[in-house]
């Protein structure tokens, strides 16, 4: 099991690797960054510093080698880089110093603030607003698959289909603005739902935060509904093969109930591929509930990278894509590893 997880975090790495030089060539040839920070007024000593301290007066490989320093968590970096970026780790050494430390993301053209405390103000709401999607995909798919497959050909597997068809050709943003303008604005007054919120409220009079969920509702069922309907198609053709197998009817004949057979025999011998499509799904919301995100309102990863591509804020796109892609990865990892749990004939080893 050590060694598994060692050579798939080994391939992680390779990959995020990729995603690093990707990201920069990317989004290193768009625009003058230099003119992005001071805007449209400042003398050619102030764009000059800037460049200088961007590296913006070096050449391209070294513009990538100084990123990969910053973004890496293995580093080099002089004292006086140490206290002007405000790294934090362990650092051993004279002067260069190496180091292990925390991924510096550069700072905001914009605001000026670091993008790693941009991203992680950001992060809450996108963990809650995709773990709540997956929450109902999970808890309606799975059911509906199983009742599906063991009604097979009944109006209720017909239904199941035609709905999840559906859902899984239309586009999440389509789904959004449908459902925020019949729930959050037409139906508003029975619903008590608003078009867009965030999983806080602050009160006018005090300034203090307040827990608003409600606002959730919209969000999390709109980024739900494609996930909910692949996992009840996969669940429904994986029972239909499991159901029919040798073991389900020696269950049967040695007097097993036929709801103990389906949900503890033939379901948990059914879940690999719809583990397959949680975890990646779940890995899918996290980095991709952009449109959700910004037509609701939720202040989550998503929208401040949409509002980042608007006002050309590329190092906050950048660490939103690094971010994204290490969950991705993460959550990857932990599905091979979550596979060997749920079924034994999975060995790892």
């Amino acid at each position: 099991m050590i060694k598994f997880i060692i050579k798939k975090t080994w391939y992680g790495l390779l990959v995020l690797a990729g995603v690093v030089v990707l990201v920069f060539f990317l989004f290193q040839g768009f625009g003058d960054p230099s003119r992005l920070i001071m805007g449209q007024t400042g003398d050619s000593a102030t764009q000059a510093n800037i460049k200088k301290e961007l590296y913006l007066d070096q050449p391209k490989w070294k513009q990538f080698l100084y990123y990969l320093n910053d973004v890496s968590p293995v580093c080099i970096h002089s004292k006086e880089e140490i206290e002007t970026k405000k790294l934090k780790g362990v650092f051993i050494g004279s002067n260069p110093k190496f180091g292990i430390k925390v991924p510096y993301l550069r700072k905001s053209y914009q605001t000026k603030k670091e993008v790693g405390s941009i991203l992680l103000e950001a992060l809450p709401g996108t963990l809650l607003l995709a773990s709540a999607a997956m929450f109902i995909a999970i808890v309606v798919g799975i059911p509906l698959g199983v009742l599906a497959s063991v009604k097979q050909n009944t109006w209720w597997d017909t239904s199941s289909i035609f709905a999840s068809i559906i859902g899984i050709s239309a586009p999440s943003f389509f789904m959004g603005i449908i459902i925020s303008y019949l729930f959050g604005f037409v139906l508003t007054n029975w619903t008590g739902l608003h078009i867009t919120g965030n999983w806080f409220e602050i009160d006018e009079i005090t300034g203090e935060k307040r827990l608003a969920f409600q606002n959730l509702i919209l969000p999390a069922v709109t980024l739900g509904i494609r996930p909910l309907s692949i996992i009840t198609q996969l669940t429904r053709s994986a029972m239909l093969d499991v159901l029919d197998q040798d073991y389900i009817r020696t269950a049967y004949a040695k007097g097993l109930s036929k709801t103990l057979v389906i949900w503890k025999h033939a379901l948990r011998n059914a879940l690999n591929p719809v583990i397959t499509a949680i975890t990646g799904w779940f890995a899918e919301l996290l980095a991709g509930a952009f449109f959700v995100e910004y037509i609701f309102g939720w202040q989550g990863i998503g929208k401040v990278t949409v509002d980042a591509l608007e006002k050309l804020d590329f190092p906050v796109v950048m660490g939103s894509v690094l971010i994204s892609a290490t969950f991705f990865i993460t959550i990857n990892i932990l599905a091979d590893i979550i596979y060997g749990v749920v079924d034994p004939r999975v060995r790892l080893d």
